[in-house]
Parts: structure tokens; C-alpha cells; sequence
């Protein structure tokens, strides 16, 4: 991380937005994927993939927690598509009593984030373990993408995930304020939306990505978080922010 710069957000705030959530289970307004629609999309994408290497865009949760073996990682930008903390969610990171927000990438701007190699290998085995990690129903198929992105080594084809949702569940271009007083309150089974932004902010600012809205975000759910729990400030951000 930037020596010049310090997140407001600090472990100990995020500690404070942990609380036991159970787990509430498949969404029953959705239609949960089969073993047989997963083996049929990982066909699918595999057929698609062809025999050129095959990449993941991470630009949230993939950074910091792939959960996949990989050969090589560097910076990539998808051109057309921005961070955006826009997907609502009553599970995972949020609960039925309080709503939470995860990103996705939405149309317009452009995202810097690192794009992961697999290992060459049974390619089929994983791609079927991503798309388990990533989606559950039906509806967000469609959300599952190949994106070109720009390297240094020039462009590429990547998988990239939660690209473009669009329904019920998505909430746009809320103001930020709006969305730092949401991941300030909302916590499910695997943990709080203080934590998912915490952790991403984090590890792009190790790869050397600044993300002004989400370095803004921190700061303002920090904030939140000191309000709701009467904490006063200790120090103001620096002026090199």
C-alpha cells in the first residue's frame, strides 16, 4: 500500500460490524442452478475458452480470495465497465433484517483490476469450481462474461464474472453516502460489507490501483461506523488523498 496514504477503515472498525448471521438459505424467488445447468454452462464456457490460456478478471473478492490455483497475475483495465457497489444481497454478506451490497462491474468508465492465469490442466474442473464460487441461479447466467481487457503486454480475452446484472436486485447509481450507510450496518454468515471493502481497497492499493470511489467510500463508512458506535475521530485523512 501507498505509503502517503492511511484508510480510515481500520481493522478495528470492521471488527466492530461482525455479528452472528445464520444462514438463510437459497433465495426462494430465484431458481437455484442444477448439478446438470452447471455442467452444461462449464461446457459451455469451455468450448468458448478454445486453446488459448485462460484468464480471470478480478476486480472485488477474486483479488484477495480467488480460491483457484493460478501460474501468473498482473494488472489489467476492462475498458467500458466500472466498479460498482450496486447488487443487493440478503445473504452472504447481508441478512433478510438488513440488506448488504456487493459490487459488480456496470456499463461506463473504465476498471483497473488483475487478471489471474490458470494452470494449464483440466481446464473443465476449473471452470466448474468458478462458476460454483461465483453464481447459484439461473437469472445470472448472463452475467458470467468474456472481457477484453488491456495489459501491458497489450489485449487480452478474460472470464469475468457479475458483469453487467441487471432485475430486481440491482440498485444504481446510489449516492455514496447511501451505499457507506448500507455497508456500515449489513453483515450475513460469511461476514460484513465493512469487511469486503476493506479487504478490496486494500489489495488494490497493493497492486498499485488507487480506485478514488472506493478510497472515498472507505472514508465515509468509517464514518458511519464512528457515528454508530459514538466513537470519536482520531486524526484527519491526509491531504494526500
Amino acid at each position: 500500500m501507498s505509503k502517503t496514504r492511511t484508510m480510515c477503515l481500520t481493522p478495528d472498525l470492521v471488527q466492530l460490524c461482525y455479528r452472528e448471521e445464520t444462514d438463510p438459505g437459497p433465495d426462494p424467488r430465484r431458481t437455484t442452478l442444477t448439478d446438470d445447468d452447471f455442467t452444461a454452462f462449464t461446457a459451455r464456457l469451455t468450448e468458448e475458452s478454445g486453446s488459448e490460456p485462460l484468464w480471470v478478471f478480478a476486480y472485488g473478492s477474486l483479488i484477495w480470495k480467488p480460491e483457484f490455483e493460478f501460474v501468473e497475475k498482473q494488472r489489467a483495465t476492462a475498458m467500458g465497465w466500472h466498479r460498482s457497489f450496486c447488487l443487493e444481497i440478503k445473504s452472504w454478506r447481508g441478512s433478510p433484517d438488513q440488506a448488504g451490497l456487493m459490487m459488480a462491474l456496470e456499463r461506463g468508465g473504465q476498471c483497473d483490476g488483475v487478471i489471474y492465469r490458470l494452470p494449464e490442466g483440466d481446464r473443465t474442473a476449473q471452470i466448474a469450481r468458478l462458476l460454483r464460487r461465483e453464481i447459484s441461479d439461473r437469472d445470472h447466467i448472463r452475467t458470467v462474461r468474456w472481457l477484453p481487457v488491456k495489459t501491458q503486454a497489450g489485449r487480452t480475452r478474460t472470464l469475468g464474472f457479475w458483469v453487467g446484472p441487471t432485475g430486481d436486485r440491482i440498485c444504481s447509481k446510489a449516492p455514496l453516502p447511501s451505499v457507506a450507510a448500507t455497508l456500515a450496518r449489513a453483515c450475513g454468515y460469511v461476514g460484513s460489507c465493512a469487511e469486503y471493502l476493506y479487504n478490496t481497497v486494500t489489495h488494490l492499493e497493493h497492486f498499485g490501483i488507487h480506485d478514488r470511489n472506493l478510497w472515498r467510500l472507505q472514508q465515509l463508512v468509517a464514518a458511519e461506523i464512528r457515528d454508530i458506535h459514538g466513537i470519536g475521530e482520531t486524526s484527519p485523512p491526509s491531504a494526500a488523498e
